[in-house]
């Protein structure tokens, strides 16, 4: 089962990297924003987020019991 922010980043990323491939459009010059959509992209993918890390942001609804 996949949550909503999994869901959220598989969007994001695909809206972006079709942004920068200019089919049936004329070239914006925005074509460096489609490598930043791989970024979401794969950390939906690959179920791991190092800026979440880093920043000690944590989207798990399971909280841990201390």
């Amino acid at each position: 089962m996949t949550d909503a922010g999994t869901v959220d980043r598989i969007v994001a990323g695909l809206l972006l990297i079709a942004f920068a491939i200019p089919i049936g459009f004329s070239a914006t010059g925005w074509k460096w924003i489609g490598r930043i959509g791989i970024a979401p992209l794969l950390t939906a993918l690959i179920g791991y987020c190092p800026a979440c890390t880093l920043f000690g942001v944590s989207t798990c609804p399971i909280r841990e019991r201390t």
